[in-house]
């Protein structure tokens, strides 16, 4: 494959129109997880090979070069998840591609092979070793993003920008406080608020590294963390350390995020994106009346979908670029694995430490 690169750059070298080319790229067999039920991962993904035909007309095929699991990803496999998906289904929905051919004669097609892409869709199934996508459900990565970056940018950190962004307007000083602060959205949160001089108080549960834990989410930004524990006795805002939170982010539902709301000032918002708990979040009457709290509900997958061709999309994955460019926001923390040791990592996934602090990324 590298070879067959190199000869489509130097034929596009000669041609009028580089790197647009329409030329047969052989035989490619790609590997891919598929699944034709429900079930838990490690007994219904198989993983299959499969030829890949030659891109068409406004079609690319890129080699994917990395692929997370996310918590989404499980739960989709497990039939737990609202979006069903069609069988046989492949895995994974966020992945960052090499573009390797261009299909057709190119025109109107904005990619160059060499580019570096990631889905600009949902629901496409990534977690395959090639694949043929159509152009407009690209989006070409900065050069200068590396591979867990951009594998990782489209759920995670979107969902912690548009959070951020879209319920309350904040200002450099105000209090943000989140449970879940150590998963890949949290740390993504805590990144963000960083570098809009907002400050972060992340909840986390306790646990026995959680000293080393701190320090880790203290570097990348976050003002404080507290333990569930913890975060009950507080005196943080009482106290006038930091000012009372404004807006609160919820994934994990239950008693943590009833303690949450205890925190928050008057006319304050709520956000819940997740419940890990599997419990519901109880509103106390007395918040909604005399604090005039606001609690709310977010899905990315909706937003992506109701703003597919809205400005504020791009301008929102440009300044994710700029901030990973500059190294104010980094991956979270993750481990590489090989893809043909998926069920290993299925199933670490499903564990309860599996989305503690490390997201595991195929690499191909």
């Amino acid at each position: 494959m590298a070879q067959l690169v190199r000869q489509l750059r130097k034929a596009a070298a000669r041609s009028a129109h580089p790197f647009q080319l329409s030329v047969r790229h052989m035989s490619v067999m790609a590997k891919v997880l598929r699944y034709g039920e429900f079930g838990e991962p490690a007994k219904v993904l198989q993983l299959q090979e499969e030829s890949v035909p030659d891109p068409k007309q406004g079609e690319v095929l890129i080699k994917t070069l990395g692929a997370p699991i996310n918590p989404a990803d499980i739960n989709t496999i497990q039939g737990k998840y609202p979006v069903k998906p069609t069988f046989p289904a492949v895995g994974g929905n966020e992945c960052v591609g090499e573009v390797v051919v261009i299909g057709g004669d190119g025109s109107g097609n904005s990619l160059k092979v060499g580019d570096r892409v990631v889905p600009f869709a949902t629901g496409l199934g990534t977690w395959r070793s090639h694949a043929i996508y159509a152009a407009n459900q690209l989006m070409k990565v900065p050069a200068s993003v590396g591979v867990p970056e951009a594998a990782t940018i489209t759920v995670n950190p979107c969902t912690g920008y548009r959070m951020l962004k879209d319920f309350v307007a904040l200002k450099p000083g105000d209090t943000v406080i989140q449970n879940g602060a150590n998963s890949a959205c949290g740390q993504a949160i805590i990144q963000l608020c960083r570098a809009w001089n907002v400050e972060c108080v992340g909840v986390v549960r306790d646990r026995p590294e959680f000293a080393q834990l701190k320090d880790h989410l203290k570097g990348l930004g976050a003002a404080e963390i507290l333990t569930e524990e913890e975060l009950r006795t507080t005196k943080l805002f009482k106290d006038g350390i930091f000012r009372r939170p404004r807006l609160a982010l919820n994934c994990v539902g239950g008693k943590s995020a009833l303690e949450l709301a205890r925190q928050l000032d008057q006319a304050g918002v709520m956000v819940t994106y997740g419940g890990m708990s599997r419990e519901p979040v109880t509103v106390p009457t007395a918040s909604l009346i005399f604090k005039d709290l606001r609690f709310v509900g977010f899905w990315m997958t909706r937003w992506t979908k109701e703003h597919a061709a809205s400005p504020l999309r791009s301008e929102m994955f440009n300044e994710l670029f700029g901030l990973i460019d500059r190294g104010a926001l980094k991956a979270p923390a993750h481990e590489m694995i090989p893809f043909e040791e998926y069920s290993a990592a299925v199933t670490n996934a499903l564990n309860i430490q599996g989305f503690v602090g490390k997201k595991y990324i195929f690499r191909f």
